[in-house]
């Protein structure tokens, strides 16, 4: 599967049933190579100004992802 076409998927927590935003909104960490995704990182905004607030980042593990559907990528963490 290509970048292009998990680039506007939101992201659900299984656990906590959160949606915690989009794949496209995303980094990712990947392996140069062999090309293969090793995690997504999830920016987290804490406060309602998002630019006064601190800006944390959510890593994620590429294992932790349980499933891909066609609007959306469910996540175990």
């Amino acid at each position: 599967m290509r970048w292009q076409e998990l680039k506007n998927k939101e992201i659900i927590n299984i656990s906590t049933g959160e949606r915690l935003g989009l794949l496209g909104d995303c980094d990712v960490e990947f392996d140069i190579r062999n090309g293969k995704i090793n995690t997504i990182l999830i920016p987290e905004l804490k406060g309602y100004l998002s630019f006064i607030s601190e800006k944390k980042v959510d890593a994620i593990p590429w294992d932790n992802i349980k499933k891909i559907g066609s609007d959306m990528v469910i996540i175990e963490k």
